[in-house]
């Protein structure tokens, strides 16, 4: 049964049901000679609504909230392929930025695979401002303002199966119809790959600078060079590299352990004129507290180098 086929069949009772009566109007010879239409009054509520927040000029039509343009600095996190890590990136340089004081958004651009709110413990639903125009942003608990497509489905799990044009419109609605505040730094969590995403988030954000994420594999050089190249096409700027997994620090000596083989960064930042910022070793208490909702709480110090190049923005 098709999806409107219940719709069809109730009209067609209608039409019964309407005939039926028709047919019985002329059997008892009713006549209707006039019809006496008579208006009523509409009586207005007796509670005034909220007044809604004041509306935020719009500027080049890229950024209707006004601090997004004149002081936010937006920063994409990519990488083109996945399973690297660029969610938990995004998690943990927007809770150093916090840390240091600022104001800090997350918008989850990963509209497919979204995994930003789980990783802050954040399970309720997308709120809108009292006139129904603006999204309002989840709050984590340490401030951080985070938006994500899993924060608008009926059960976490659900999957959001949208083409192309639906998910970049998506992208567009959470950074023009959101109701931020006073962000000063914007981390978008991007889809692996230069699809229709990646392509919206550099046309229709200002974005700033990017963030490369890697791993350590053979395959880094070829993978970095895609996002420079890219980066390169969109004329934004790349901050640096951060390596994820790069080692395992042993519990009882320190030594350093390179599970995924010897990193290569060092030399792919140098091929192509990148500063590597970090390199995240394998912790289970990272993993662990990601899979808590507890990722504000971990001690990322392998990030400040990081930090302070976006600080310097």
């Amino acid at each position: 049964m098709g999806l409107f086929d219940g719709l069809k069949r109730d009209k067609k009772a209608a039409e019964t049901v309407k005939q039926h009566k028709k047919e019985e109007i002329v059997e008892d010879e009713l006549i209707i000679d006039h019809i006496e239409v008579v208006e009523r009054e509409t009586v207005k509520p007796l509670v005034e609504q909220e007044v809604p927040p004041t509306p935020i000029k719009t500027i080049k039509d890229k950024a209707p909230v006004k601090h997004v343009v004149g002081q936010t600095k937006v920063m994409a996190i990519i990488n083109q392929k996945g399973g690297v890590g660029k969610s938990l990136v995004t998690s943990l340089m927007a809770c150093q930025m916090r840390a240091r004081g600022y104001n800090v958004g997350i918008l989850d651009a990963d509209i497919t695979g979204p995994s930003i709110p789980k990783s802050f413990g954040i399970h309720d639903p997308l709120c809108v401002t009292p006139d129904g125009k603006l999204l309002v942003p989840a709050v984590s608990s340490t401030g951080i303002e985070v938006i994500s497509s899993n924060m608008l489905l009926e059960h976490e799990s659900d999957p959001v199966i949208w083409r192309g044009p639906v998910i970049a419109g998506a992208v567009k609605q959470f950074w023009n119809e959101t109701y931020w505040k006073d962000i000063d730094y914007m981390f978008v969590d991007m889809p692996p790959g230069t699809g229709d995403v990646p392509l919206t988030v550099f046309q229709s954000l200002p974005v700033d600078g990017i963030l490369i994420v890697t791993s350590p594999q053979e395959l880094v050089s070829m993978i970095v060079g895609k996002a420079v190249n890219m980066a390169k096409k969109m004329d934004v700027p790349i901050i640096g590299l951060i390596e994820n997994m790069s080692y395992l620090e042993c519990p009882d000596c320190g030594k350093k352990i390179s599970v995924f083989g010897e990193s290569k960064v060092e030399e792919v930042g140098k091929e192509y004129g990148i500063p590597v910022l970090a390199q995240i070793p394998i912790r289970p208490e990272i993993a662990g507290s990601v899979d808590e909702g507890t990722v504000e709480y971990v001690k990322a110090e392998f990030l400040e180098k990081a930090a302070e190049a976006v600080e310097k923005l």
